[in-house]
């Protein structure tokens, strides 16, 4: 009986024990609750929150001395809101919107996206539009309308009348409503991801879109940034264009944050440091309390990088019009553009860079198809994708070769005989040059064919010859930013993987820059740059330096990277130097180079390209010219490509114009930073004690 009661109050005291343990943790979570917690639980219930994306502002371009060769400005576009448009399931109601909306913009002339690669013929018929084949591929692929791919543009409209319930409408009107449906599905359209109906709107537009929200229901317009440009001529082929991601980049980038309606670089700049310039997008959370009082929190939102470039903006344009000029000057069934690259010796900054024909990115898009079906592809970047037999430009590198080879030396001649015989051929040299005996430097002057075919040619052989050229960066990438063609270094290997056989020939051919070399006006210029400064090769950069969006903070910082130290003996270099002076003292460039404040010294070249224009064929001459200045201590050198021009004499006044400009007016302002900089320096010191 004492056992029982024993067990009993045990019993009781535990219960007792649990349930104060119980009694507790309920306590201590009602505290926690509404004491410690209390605010915020009150906060949150109180609250409404609407999230929406914030889309980081681009980066800027500017030039060396900070000019914003492209930067941003304010536009409006108009779009779709899901969470307010009518439903799929409201087709009707959906249909009688977007016709609204697209008599508004027809009555103000102004364009929507109409991306339907549909057109109405002028006897009323459907049609594919052309050079659409892409899009025509994508519109009966199973995502889409899921028909067979040789249904015809009737298929393909009977398939969208009918998904879309459009035959009550005209035909032209049914197209219209079709096209942005169409493109509402394949932009995947929903309240994550709105329908952009048209880009850079005015604000009237604007205005009468919110003034009848009724009749627009769904319809908004959000402010973003478009692309703006100092001058849209100024070096387009390197800034580049910017455009709507297209499907297949979508596809490539929608893990990196992208949208499908984003802006994305296409070309130049704009592509090659599309991650820089993007930035990246943020999150806007607005919190609206009991009271109506509202609260902003902007998260994560970072705005793009700026770039900044080596390239003067003023001395592009000087570039620029002197290559148009020139190149407008020898026009002909045969010319079709050139280029110019301008580069600092010292660092292998690019100063200026211009390739003619041109056009213009602020109407790019509206130009696109004429300049497409141009010819003279203005589109194409002759300074870093053209290549070019050398002409007589190369006879720089083969004179290096021989004189490092020790085939020659300052006192070595040649005479000249008009021509000279190889295995039962005769290679012609120049006229003038006839009964001449020369020295490496007076063969540099007169550019005499005979002296480098006996001493490069047959004496140094294509091997050597091409291992100076490599040192030298011909045939080999520049390490600029940008995409570029590297040429061609013609050799027994080169020519055995086209399936052909190396001749004898080909050798002295090489040595006076014909054959089968082909090299870039970048290479060019790279190239002289590397003889002008005593034989120290640079990696070739058109980017300065990446800032942050604000200016404040140094990305990246690009320095003069040596790409490789020739070991060239000065003496040798001094030679060839002084041949190229010689060229503007007593050769075919006195009359140019010769009129400056300053010394130049060139090498000329014309080299012979055949050209087949309506079954017929024809042989004409590109002319070059590769130079660098002040002679005594070079800073800047130079590489003009003209095509048609009948020598390299001929284009040497569009390197005249680009030093006059930089020697007036680049080397005294770069000279007053210094002397700012060694004040600021000294002004600090003296405040150091």
């Amino acid at each position: 009986m004492r056992l029982a009661h024993k067990e009993n109050k045990g019993r009781f005291v535990a219960s007792i024990i649990i349930s104060v343990c119980i009694f507790l943790v309920f306590a201590g979570a009602l505290v926690k609750i509404q004491i410690i917690d209390g605010n915020a639980h009150a906060t949150q219930g109180a609250l409404a929150t609407d999230t929406s994306e914030v889309k980081a502002t681009r980066g800027q371009i500017l030039d060396r001395n900070g000019t914003v060769l492209v930067g941003n400005r304010q536009g409006n576009d108009v779009v779709f809101d899901a969470a307010k448009f009518p439903s799929r399931s409201e087709q009707e109601e959906r249909n009688k919107i977007i016709q609204a909306l697209i008599s508004l913009f027809e009555d103000n002339n102004a364009e929507w996206n109409d991306d339907l690669p549909i057109i109405i013929t002028s006897d009323g018929k459907y049609a594919f539009a052309q050079d659409r084949d892409k899009d025509i591929e994508k519109l009966k692929s199973r995502d889409m309308l899921h028909l067979n791919k040789y249904a015809t543009a009737d298929d393909c409209m009977a398939e969208l009348t009918e998904m879309y319930s459009l035959g009550d409408y005209s035909p032209e009107s049914a197209r219209k409503i079709a096209s942005v449906c169409y493109g509402m599905k394949a932009n995947a359209f929903n309240t994550a991801n709105p329908y952009v109906f048209a880009r850079d709107v005015s604000d009237e537009i604007v205005s009468v879109i919110k003034e009848k929200s009724s009749v627009f229901k769904g319809v908004d317009a959000e402010i973003v940034t478009y692309r703006e440009y100092m001058d849209g001529t100024i070096a387009p082929h390197i800034l580049g264009i910017t455009g709507v991601i297209s499907a297949e980049e979508y596809a490539e980038l929608k893990n990196d944050g992208y949208d499908m309606d984003d802006i994305i670089g296409k070309t130049g700049i704009e592509k090659t440091f599309e991650k820089e310039l993007k930035g990246t997008n943020g999150k806007k959370t607005v919190s609206t309390d009991n009271d109506g009082k509202q609260t902003v929190r902007l998260e994560g939102l970072k705005n793009g990088d700026n770039i900044v470039l080596t390239i003067d903006a003023n001395l592009q344009k000087v570039a620029q019009d002197s290559l148009k000029a020139k190149c407008d000057e020898l026009k002909t069934a045969n010319s079709g553009g050139g280029a110019v690259v301008a580069m600092n010796c010292k660092t292998g900054e690019v100063l200026a860079i211009a390739s003619y024909p041109s056009y213009d990115l602020t109407t790019y898009y509206d130009d696109y198809s004429k300049l497409a079906a141009d010819n003279n592809s203005p589109l194409y970047n002759r300074a870093l994708l053209s290549t070019y037999a050398p002409g007589s430009t190369a006879k720089v590198s083969t004179a290096i070769g021989c004189l490092e080879e020790g085939i020659i030396n300052e006192s070595s001649t040649r005479r000249c005989n008009y021509y000279y015989p190889f295995l039962g051929h005769r290679f012609v040299c120049q006229i003038n040059h006839a009964n001449r005996t020369l020295t490496v430097r007076t063969a540099l002057q007169d550019s005499c064919n005979s002296f480098f075919y006996y001493y490069g040619g047959e004496k140094l052989g294509i091997e050597k010859m091409n291992m100076y050229r490599e040192l030298l960066g011909l045939g080999q990438p520049t390490g600029i930013e940008l995409g570029e063609n590297t040429g061609v270094l013609d050799s027994p290997s080169y020519r055995a993987s086209l399936g052909q056989t190396w001749q004898p020939g080909f050798s002295l051919q090489s040595a006076i820059g014909q054959a089968g070399n082909l090299f870039t006006p970048l290479q060019l210029c790279n190239y002289v740059s590397t003889v002008a400064n005593g034989g120290t090769r640079y990696s070739v950069h058109i980017v300065k330096s990446i800032l942050s969006a604000d200016n404040s903070t140094t990305v990246l910082s690009k320095d003069p990277e040596v790409v490789t130290e020739t070991g060239f003996k000065k003496k040798n270099i001094d030679l060839v130097k002084q041949g190229m002076r010689l060229v503007v003292t007593n050769g075919t460039c006195r009359k140019t180079f010769g009129k400056l404040d300053f010394p130049v010294a060139c090498k000329t070249g014309t080299s012979q390209v055949d050209k087949v224009i309506g079954g017929v064929k024809s042989t004409y001459t590109n002319g070059f010219n590769i130079s660098f200045a002040p002679y005594d201590d070079p800073e800047i050198a130079v590489a003009v490509v003209c095509e048609g021009a009948q020598s390299g004499g001929s284009v040497a006044p569009v390197a005249c114009d680009i030093y006059n400009y930089y020697f007036k007016n680049m080397t005294s302002s770069e000279e007053d930073d210094e002397k700012e900089e060694d004040k600021e320096i000294e002004n600090n010191t003296n405040l150091l004690g």
